[in-house]
């Protein structure tokens, strides 16, 4: 699956098409040139690896008591360290983030998830190594 955002519900966004047609012909060339033999050399990517999702702040009654930040607002795929601005209640108060390691959040105060009681998704950046790869059958 591809997923290209962040992009509100029901909204079509010319430059979100675009990028997903991006991918996707990324992809389809890669499919065609394997099967086609062509050898890919030994590589290393970063990617981030999930470890937790996040959710609000609650009261005793499940309610919602702090938004996201606006430092941290549309700063998906960014380091998030210990003492940088979490939350914002409504008193006007900051809710640091309190963690013994970077983290890079995602999926940053998306509506589609405020039912799923997620703020957003910490990530960590990790690099893979891949060895060579060729199709067997060529």
């Amino acid at each position: 699956g591809v997923e290209v955002g962040p992009q509100p519900q029901g909204v079509a966004r010319a430059d979100i098409l675009d990028k997903m047609r991006k991918i996707v012909k990324h992809g389809l060339d890669f499919v065609q040139l394997f099967n086609e033999g062509k050898e890919f050399p030994p590589c290393i990517i970063e990617v981030f690896k999930i470890m937790e999702k996040v959710d609000y702040p609650r009261n005793n009654n499940d309610e919602i008591i702090a938004i996201i930040h606006p430092k941290l607002q549309d700063q998906d795929w960014q380091p998030l360290k210990n003492g940088d601005p979490l939350f914002l209640t409504l008193d006007g108060e900051v809710i640091p983030y309190q963690g013994n390691c970077t983290v890079y959040p995602t999926f940053i105060n998306e509506a589609a998830y405020y039912e799923k009681k997620q703020a957003f998704v910490k990530t960590e950046k990790i690099k893979l190594t891949a060895r060579h790869l060729r199709s067997s059958g060529s």
